[in-house]
């Protein structure tokens, strides 16, 4: 089983650098998707950023977003 524990991730959203903590199986599909779209993995963290709701966290909703993805596939 891969490591289960989250790692802190760099990314540039719109500019501005910052980290999301996230499991490797997360961050592996959001890799996967990002390829999947054609973009850059900070376009679509920044994507997902815009999105969210304020009182939501950036690897919360990135999480929701893969499986929202999965669900679909």
């Amino acid at each position: 089983m891969t490591n289960s524990r989250p790692k802190k991730r760099s990314l540039t959203l719109n500019g501005h650098r910052t980290s999301v903590s996230l499991e490797d199986p997360f961050w592996n599909y959001f890799c996967k998707l990002a390829i999947e779209k054609n973009i850059s993995l900070n376009t679509l963290a920044s994507d997902i950023d815009f999105e969210r709701q304020s009182d939501i966290g950036l690897a919360t909703s990135i999480r929701i977003f893969c499986l929202t993805e999965a669900i679909k596939h």
